[in-house]
């Protein structure tokens, strides 16, 4: 889709890699399918994800890397940018200087939306280095508006255990929590947290879903937000084509996303979920 000139730039800031749909891969397809400019920075590089087998890894030089920010925002074109997204960091002293970018862009545009996607872990546990989830913690939940943890980072992020996801979600700071993978009663879904309301969506567990859902999931709400959707249209459509791009990419039998093929799926999400307010 020809990039939407009505429509703000969008600073992405996590992983690539040269094969599949996960991490900046998937977060800038969907983006600039919906028609969203995109800069879009590597924290890593990979040649696939690590799931696949192992895989080399190539972090930038973290003086490079502060560098690299800094030129951004000297830049000046600042005023084309309403959202930052980070995700996946390659190293903990990459939060820094993303921190003083997120603060120099909000400075110039205070409307500026910052989400957080914390990537530090699931059920098995942190599968990056503690310091770089604290860093990620510390220095970058604090400034979002919009957090995305799966199940396991809401609860590693709010240092409890516990099954209260509303009351974790709400201990997190930022306004709005969307919750990935917010398992009860056998089901799967996305729960929403924000000051005023919870709303939740729920639906079946995908067996063996594709890697990068839930990056998908955070550019999809990111993108509805700034188009404008309240929040519980906002979190139909971005579960919508979620749920619908894990169908067909398991159908077809590949192990990764197919958003080239079904992008119908990111610019027509299906509707038909209901989104249970608590």
């Amino acid at each position: 889709m020809k990039p939407d000139e009505a429509k703000p730039a969008v600073v992405v800031i996590s992983s690539h890699v040269a094969r599949g749909s996960v991490g900046n891969r998937a977060i800038v397809f969907a983006l600039e399918t919906l028609g969203f400019r995109v800069w879009s920075v590597p924290t890593i590089m990979l040649p696939w994800h690590p799931g696949h087998g192992p895989a080399t890894r190539i972090i930038p030089d973290s003086a490079e890397f502060k560098s690299f920010l800094d030129d951004l925002a000297a830049a000046p074109w600042l005023d084309e940018i309403g959202a930052i997204l980070t995700g996946y960091l390659g190293h903990a002293d990459q939060a820094g200087p993303i921190n003083q970018l997120i603060d120099t862009i909000r400075q110039r545009n205070p409307g500026l939306i910052y989400l957080c996607d914390p990537v530090i872990g699931d059920n098995g546990g942190l599968y990056v280095p503690e310091k770089t989830a604290e860093a990620i913690r510390d220095q970058l939940l604090p400034l979002a508006d919009i957090a995305t943890p799966n199940r396991f980072e809401l609860g590693w992020l709010a240092n409890d255990a516990g099954n209260d996801a509303v009351l974790m979600a709400r201990s997190l700071g930022p306004a709005n929590v969307l919750v990935t993978s917010a398992f009860a009663d056998g089901e799967s879904g996305n729960l929403l947290v924000t000051t005023g309301e919870t709303l939740k969506i729920g639906h079946e567990v995908a067996s063996a879903p594709p890697n990068g859902v839930g990056d998908l999931t955070a550019a999809l709400f990111l993108a509805r937000k700034l188009e404008g959707d309240a929040n519980a249209k906002a979190l139909r459509k971005a579960t919508g084509s979620v749920l619908a791009l894990i169908g067909h990419s398991i159908s077809r039998g590949s192990d990764e996303l197919t958003l080239a093929a079904d992008r119908n799926c990111i610019t027509d999400p299906p509707m038909n979920l209901a989104v249970d307010s608590q």
